[in-house]
Parts: C-alpha cells; structure tokens; sequence
C-alpha cells in the first residue's frame, strides 16, 4: 500500500510529498506526474515516481494500485477539471484503491460561485463512484494574495471589488499538512473537512499588513467588478479568469470565505499561519 499523490510537483504537491517525507517512510510514498524530471529529487529522496497525465486516462490506468491511498490534487486548468478528475476517479476505481482524498473548495455543495462549480461536480462524482473518500474543502490561500506583491507594490493599492468581506485564509503548507494527516491517520472516510485559518481578514486588513512589512503606504482600492474586471484584463488576466476572480470577490463580500470552522487547526494539531507570518515572508523573499 502506497500513499500516493497526484500532482506531486505542483505548488500544493510538492508540500505534500515533503510532510510526507518527515512523516512515513520514503518507500510508502508515490508521486504521480506529467514530467518525471521535475521529480527527480523526490526520486532521489526514495519517492517512487508514476508518470500519468490527467487529460490522458489510459496513462492513469498504472497510476493506482489496490489498497493506496490516493490524495487527488484538483486540477488547475479551470474548464477542464471535471474530465480530468473524472478520468482520476475512473481510475481508482479500477484499481480499488482504499481511499481517495479531494482538496475541493471551502463550502462544499453551498459554495455558489463560478470557481466552485467543477469540484462541486468532482465531490459528486465521487459520491456516485462508491469510493472511500474524504473531502479536503479547501478555503483561500494566503499565497493567492502574496504571489502577486509585485504590482501591489507598484501601486501601493490592494484592488479588488469585496467590500468589507473577511477570508480566513492559511499558508499553503498549512493544508499540505492537513492532506497528510488524513493520508497517515485513520477515522476519516466519509468526513468531509471545511478547511480555513483560524482568523479572518479583510482587505483592509491586508493592505495593512502589507504596509507594516514593507515600510510603504499601502491601502485598499474598493472598485466595482466592472471595474476590477478591466482592470485584471488590462493587466494580461485572461477575460474568462479575470470573471471568475471577480466572482470569487463577490462571494468574498457575501462572507463566503470568512468560515472559521477550526477542522484545519485540529487536523493539523496546531494553530494555522497568521497573515501577518505569510506577508512577512513574502516580502523577504522578493
């Protein structure tokens, strides 16, 4: 039995493998791939390496085998996840694997916007397979915000069309080790985790934050979302991403990323990554 996961040399997977590597031995972990160059340190650290691709399911038909324990990375292309994933599950079910884990979206089947529509589907697909599963319901990172410094900086604004809605947000790695706790433990098949920071913030809040690391001023640009929409294509955001993250803002501003459920902390067995932690080591690393 292996422990195996899809995606392994995305931003996500690669912290996977490495909590799971401080975690169970080297031999019990697989990393599932498009490009086995860009896994060759975990290789070389005793992971053993599946190369498949999720647009290609006959490649996914040696990615499985009985007994692993599968942790599906959902898929980044927005459009074509739900063939992805289901060529994925399609998979482990041949394979009869012994539990599929899912890093969905925060919310579940009440998450009603653009970007929560295909893991939606992929939960139901799931469902209907009759697969061990849990559902990893994962909220915002903390690094969707910090990754973009750059122009934040520039124009010392933080734009964006959510009003006065809060996130509660955690670092990256904080949800990696939540995937592992449910890939190493017991107890949780059938849970469906609603997975997100202990505190909630505000834009506000954030551009603050932002200020306070870097010595500038710093403030929170309230604009429409058409506004914020030009502003994205403007930027080089293609025109249907730029909508769903107008939309994402929109349910930002109805609180639908402020749930503060506490399942990452107790998963995780410590407090999540306060925002101040994330925007500090952001800045020191430009």
């Amino acid at each position: 039995m292996s422990i195996v996961v899809t995606g392994a040399t995305g931003a996500l997977g690669r912290l996977v493998v490495e909590h799971l590597l401080a975690t169970v031995p080297a031999e019990r972990i697989t990393a599932v791939v498009r490009d086995k160059e860009k896994a060759a340190e975990a290789a070389a650290r005793g992971v053993e390496i599946r190369v498949a691709d999720y647009d290609r399911p006959e490649t996914l038909a040696d990615a499985f085998r009985a007994g692993d324990r599968v942790l599906l990375i959902s898929g980044s292309e927005v459009g074509r996840r739900v063939a992805q994933h289901t060529a994925v599950i399609d998979a482990a079910k041949a394979a009869g694997v012994a539990q599929l884990a899912y890093t969905g979206i925060l919310g579940g089947p009440d998450a009603d916007f653009l970007l929560a529509a295909e893991h939606k589907e992929t939960e139901r697909l799931i469902l209907a397979s009759g697969l061990p599963h849990t559902f990893l319901r994962n909220g915002w990172y903390t690094e969707n915000y910090t990754a973009n410094l750059a122009p934040v900086l520039a124009h010392g604004a933080v734009v964006g069309n959510a009003g006065d809605g809060r996130i509660a947000s955690a670092s990256r790695a904080d949800f990696a080790a939540a995937a592992v706790a449910v890939l190493t433990g017991e107890g949780h098949l059938g849970a469906a985790y609603e997975l997100s920071g202990d505190t909630a913030w505000s834009l506000d809040e954030y551009a603050a934050q932002v200020a306070a690391a870097t010595g500038k001023e710093i403030t929170y640009s309230r604009v429409p979302a058409a506004a914020h929409q030009e502003i994205l294509v403007g930027a080089g955001v293609p025109e249907a991403f730029a909508a769903i993250l107008v939309d994402v803002d929109e349910a930002i501003g109805r609180g639908l990323l402020a749930g503060t459920s506490g399942d990452l902390a107790r998963l995780i067995g410590r407090p999540t990554t306060p925002l101040a932690d994330t925007v500090a080591s952001a800045v020191a690393a430009l």
